[in-house]
């Protein structure tokens, strides 16, 4: 059918599918409960109408409806944090929060699904996103705020986000501090720009103190715990071991604590270990973790309202906000041991 110069609407989607409205409610909701052919009928027809759900009212974004907060894999103690600035924030703005985690299909359809769903924005976590999906987002007119994106876009975007730089050479400084020397680095997606920042400044520490950063002595990750049993062990095992080991998570320093205790080594005694984000499991560790303190729950709540500002057309004073690290001295860290 030829595209109506109205504005479509799901009825107009509905009668050219020749299926009701609320199956192409649930196609753009994500919904399950659909045979693929449908479904594969319905978002070409929603493509060729060039259906966007329409906006909600000013009034409605500051009192009513939801953000979408996402993140790109399974919820650990870094999320929960997030999670919590983001509800405190939201609750006080009298809107909720839907927590969701990426869907492998970031199309048009997805986008208007949002929207249809009733979000008034969203906030994605550590997020890599094309120039095809920001086009979506934008032609659905959902806004967006990313927090720690691994890539940042071409593209003019809101994003919250620490003192990476700072915090990797706060960090260095303190075991150099301590006359460690050897010092190696376990991070994560060697392309991601947190992890750039966090390792750029272990490398500016390094260099200002003459110290070699060895053959090895970076590994590449995601930030998990498993990355750091296998990073851990990988420069643990090399013919000059390190005597320290910066980890750019907290989840990965625990790994690299599990990785040590499997070689017989002693934490901080033979090894000292400094994590990056501060969560919980810092302090649950055993020894308590030395960690570089990322503000997320500060993060969270800046990003919803952030989120919420460009929601109700508002202009920003900058379209990139860094909040401050700091260094937490706990027991994973001592001085070196004499040679």
């Amino acid at each position: 059918m030829p595209v109506s110069p109205r504005r479509a609407t799901l009825a107009t989607v509905a009668a050219s599918a020749g299926v009701s409205v609320a199956t192409v409610s649930k196609v753009l909701n994500g919904r399950s409960d659909v045979a693929p052919a449908t479904r594969s009928l319905v978002e070409a027809l929603l493509r060729q109408h060039d259906y966007v759900a329409p906006t909600p009212r000013r009034a409605d974004v500051t009192g009513l409806g939801s953000v979408e907060l996402q993140f790109d894999a399974d919820l650990n103690a870094y999320s929960t944090e997030i999670i919590q600035g983001a509800v405190a924030a939201a609750a006080e703005a009298g809107v909720g929060v839907v927590v969701s985690i990426r869907r492998a299909d970031r199309t048009a359809a997805w986008a208007r699904g949002l929207v249809a769903a009733g979000r008034r924005a969203l906030i994605a976590v550590t997020s890599e996103l094309t120039t095809g999906q920001l086009a979506a987002l934008a032609k659905a007119r959902l806004p967006l705020v990313l927090i720690d994106p691994l890539n940042l876009p071409r593209t003019r975007v809101t994003s919250i986000g620490s003192t990476n730089f700072a915090g990797g050479l706060a960090a260095t400084q303190y075991l150099l501090s301590l006359g460690h020397r050897r010092i190696a680095y376990v991070g994560g997606p060697a392309a991601a720009a947190c992890n750039q920042a966090r390792l750029h400044g272990y490398r500016a520490a390094m260099e200002v103190e003459g110290a070699p950063v060895l053959p090895g002595y970076v590994q590449a990750g995601h930030f998990r715990y498993h990355d750091g049993v296998t990073g851990g062990a990988a420069v643990l095992d090399l013919p000059r071991a390190p005597t320290a080991i910066f980890a750019a998570s907290d989840e990965t320093a625990l790994g690299i604590m599990e990785a040590a205790r499997a070689r017989g080594l002693r934490i901080p005694e033979d090894l000292s270990i400094v994590g990056f984000d501060d969560t919980q499991i810092a302090q649950m560790a055993s020894p308590p973790l030395t960690t570089v303190r990322q503000p997320l729950r500060e993060m969270g709540g800046v990003a919803l309202r952030t989120a919420l500002r460009l929601a109700a057309g508002e202009k920003i004073d900058s379209h990139h906000v860094e909040l401050a690290t700091g260094l937490v001295v706990r027991g994973s860290t001592a001085r070196v041991a004499p040679a």
